[in-house]
């Protein structure tokens, strides 16, 4: 009888510590992991941007703060906006990295780009679908298989540094809306602008806001704008000339769900009651 418990009890703690997640098969060890080598992070690319609930005030204001790092890092390439005249052949940001919290109510989305100088006319926009009509990320403009708009936009500009709520269904039609529910805030440091954008994540006015509902994808782009003036005194980017993003994917998560918790908590007292029946019938039938 001993020697049957000595076999039977271990394998189904080990069982038990199994379906805890306590215990795995086959792991990796670090000289193995230190083989693979990652790929340089100028050339890593996503596709969508994940904003995870946090708990606490979001930094609304504060590109810089330190809750930014429990956000995973987006890269996504820009090039010339070529859509519509007046076009341009070379934009000065080539890649734009974004991050993104939500706290249940509101949502913030970090912008961070290389630039050369900073300038008053520097700006940064956002862009997404409004309802479930489809829009081309050029304004909404219509496109070949494509219809037109609408689109929310917010727009930042240096000059102002404040967030501006604005909607389009093509271009040369964005218009500034009467209400505004976006803010922003950018900084300036070493060569890199960092952007802050903010808003509910739902609205009263659905039908010229996007609606963030979590846990499910919409579509966003976003556009940015070098404001450095050539000899001449022009600007080098503004209006239509400036640098895109196609469309990509955003998600606001939704809470965290801990049923996955209590479930295997369940599985564990299952598996904890079998084994003390299990041992007591073995007892009964060894002491019979």
């Amino acid at each position: 009888m001993t020697q049957r418990l000595k076999h039977i009890v271990p394998n189904v703690v080990v069982g038990v510590w199994l379906a805890m997640g306590f215990l795995t098969v086959q792991p990796v060890s670090a000289e193995e992991k230190s083989k693979v080598a990652a790929p340089p992070e100028s050339t890593l690319q996503s596709v969508s941007v994940s904003a995870p609930m946090v708990k606490g005030a979001l930094p609304a204001d504060d590109p810089n703060a330190a809750v930014w790092s429990s956000a995973t890092m987006a890269r996504f390439p820009m090039s010339p906006q070529v859509h519509w005249p007046t076009r341009i052949l070379d934009a000065t940001v080539k890649d734009l990295n974004v991050r993104a919290l939500h706290d249940g109510t509101n949502v913030a989305i970090l912008l961070e780009y290389a630039d050369p100088t900073e300038d008053p006319d520097d700006a940064a926009a956002i862009e997404f679908m409004v309802g479930d009509k489809k829009a081309h990320f050029a304004h909404g403009q219509p496109m070949a298989q494509v219809e037109g708009g609408p689109v929310n936009i917010w727009y930042w500009k240096n000059k102002d540094n404040k967030g501006v709520d604005m909607n389009a269904k093509g271009f040369g039609t964005i218009k500034v809306q009467t209400h505004q529910d976006v803010k922003a805030k950018g900084t300036y440091a070493n060569g890199t602008w960092k952007v802050v954008f903010t808003r509910p994540l739902a609205t009263e006015h659905a039908d010229e806001d996007t609606q963030i509902a979590t846990g499910g994808f919409i579509n966003i782009a976003f556009a940015v704008w070098d404001g450095k003036k050539d000899v001449s005194g022009e600007l080098k980017e503004k209006g239509s000339q400036k640098a895109v993003t196609s469309w990509w994917n955003f998600r606001a998560e939704a809470p965290p769900d801990y049923s996955s918790y209590y479930y295997a908590a369940i599985a564990v007292g299952v598996a904890l009651g079998f084994q003390f029946v299990l041992i007591r019938k073995l007892k009964k039938g060894h002491s019979a």
